[in-house]
Formats: structure tokens, sequence, C-alpha cells
């Protein structure tokens, strides 16, 4: 009989991510721990398949329910996912006794799952020398990991930041008030008012919900607009991402992205507004390399070219 993942797979992954703290690969990876913690497979194959079950039940249900991911897409559960399958495979292939190996997933498991946490801490350390004091920092989408170095960079230095309204969800208005919480001067802009800001501005920080082979990054919806204007004026675009966001994808455009990463919002239309008329947003676009200078990871401060040799080492 083929293993089962446990009935409340679903409701523990959504009950992880209540409280907005936790980076949604994590729980995604605490997850797939508890599966192994359960677990009454007596082989290694029959883990492997039920670890599999359950990521795919999963994605499923971020799929089906996206309001989970709070406006985020399922590729951060897939990549985050995969490498720590991949993790697992590694340690199957190093111990031939089950009940070792098991014991010994579960500790390197735990392991893994400390160190992405970690990941946050790590990258505010490598890239918050990049905000020179006195600078101007012009942010778009809500990143912890971002949110993490810029408060890392606010402990020894001045400098002010402008965040983009967000929309469609409007989450910059959460974003600038995580800023000036911390002491930040903060001036929140239009989606739209990019290009006529992006003149005072020193550097772009954003993050990413998936950082692609080539070097780009699936994003918020307006990161490629931004990165655009800020390639145009010469200034320096830094992504700040963990690397369990780092996929085996390679997108050349907007319409290689991956369905279930491509999803649309709807957009509230004024009563106004002709019957015919249909308002829809694409919840995050895919932003090429060349627009990106510096990505901040927790495996070090990569140019883009370097992340497909990443890549390959993450998942040998």
């Amino acid at each position: 009989m083929s293993p089962q993942s446990p009935p409340d797979l679903e409701s523990e992954f959504a009950s992880l991510l209540t409280d907005g703290t936790l980076a949604i690969p994590v729980a995604a990876i605490q997850v797939l721990l508890g599966v192994i913690e359960r677990s009454s497979s007596a082989t290694m194959h029959g883990l492997d398949e039920e670890l599999r079950l359950a990521r795919d039940k999963l994605l499923a249900f971020c799929e089906t329910q996206p309001a989970c991911l709070r406006g985020r897409t399922v590729i951060s559960v897939s990549s985050g996912s995969e490498l720590f399958l991949r993790h697992v495979t590694r340690t199957f292939l190093e111990f031939e006794d089950f009940d070792e190996c098991k014991r010994m997933l579960g500790a390197r498991g735990s392991s893994f799952a400390r160190q992405s946490e970690a990941s946050r801490a790590r990258i505010a350390e490598l890239g918050h020398a990049f905000v020179r004091d006195g600078a101007a920092v012009l942010v778009h989408g809500r990143s912890r990991v971002a949110t993490a170095l810029l408060a890392k960079a606010a402990e020894t230095k001045h400098f002010s930041v402008f965040v983009t309204e967000g929309r469609p969800d409007g989450a910059g208005v959460d974003y600038a008030s995580d800023l000036a919480a911390l002491g930040v001067p903060t001036t929140m802009i239009l989606d739209t008012a990019v290009a006529y800001y992006m003149e005072n501005v020193d550097v772009v920080l954003v993050g990413a919900e998936g950082v692609m082979e080539n070097g780009g990054v699936i994003n918020k919806v307006g990161t490629l607009t931004v990165a655009t204007c800020a390639k145009a004026m010469r200034k320096p675009v830094y992504v700040a991402a963990e690397s369990y966001k780092f996929a085996r994808l390679y997108p050349l455009n907007q319409r290689d992205l991956p369905e279930s990463h491509a999803h649309t919002v709807a957009l509230p239309l004024p009563q106004s507004a002709h019957a015919d008329v249909v308002a829809k947003s694409p919840a995050c676009d895919y932003t090429p390399p060349q627009f990106i200078t510096l990505l901040f990871t927790d495996l070090g401060i990569l140019t883009p070219a370097a992340v497909s040799d990443e890549l390959i080492r993450l998942y040998q």
C-alpha cells in the first residue's frame, strides 16, 4: 500500500505561516521534517515516496489556497522543498542501515531548517555595507530579508528610503511602516512615480520569490519596471535572497514563467467603468540578469552569472 502523508499536513503548514514571521520555504521544510518524524515507512524508498507525496500536497494546497501565501507565489515552496529533498537523497546514499539513516535525516534536517532560518541574518551582515551613510534607497515589494538588511544598516548609518505603494495589494503601506518603526526616514511613492524619483536614488534594493538559474529573479510585479528605470539611470540594483529560493528554472521572458508562478489577480473597478472592461494584474514578473548588479545571499555576494555555479553545488 502506498504511504500516506498526514491528513493535517496542509493545516500544519498554514498554521506555521499565521503570524507572518516565518519564511514560507522554511515552513515547508518544517512540515517535511514532521513527515520524517511521524513516518512509519520501513525502507528508504518508502520514506522518499512519502516525502514527495507530502511535497506535492503542499504545492497543490498553495495553488488552490493562494491566500495562505499572503500574495506570494508557490515558487519558493517548490525550490525550498526540492533543495530539502535533495538533502534527503544525499543522506540516503551515505547510510545502508535504514534506522541510522532515518535518525541522521532528522538531525541533518533540523540543522538544515536552522541554517535556513539563519539565512536572513547572514544576508543582512553581508549586504548592509552597500547602504552608505546618507544614501537614498528605493525598495519595492515587502521583503523580510531586505528589511533585515536595512535594519542592520540603520544600526550604524543614517539613510532614507523610498517605498513603492506596491499595487495591487498595497504591500508598500506595511513595508513603509516597518521601516519607519526602525527610525528610518521613509517616503511612500506611487508605483508609477518610480522614474520621477529614480534620479534622487542611490541604490535599489528588492527581495525575490525565486532566483533563476541564469541569475534573473521572479519577484512582485513592478520589479522589472523598477530595474529597467534604474539601469537607464545607472543606479545599482541589489537583490537580497536566501539560497533556498534558488530554482532550476531558466525563463527567457514573461511568458516562460510556469503558470503556478505567474497567476493573475483581479483588480477592483469603479462603478462608472464599462461592463466590458476587465481589470487584472500578474502577481509577479521576471527581471532578467542584465538588470541586476549583485545578489546578497547566505552563500555570499554573487553576480548573476555566479548563480548557476552555486545551483550546481547545491544539487550535487
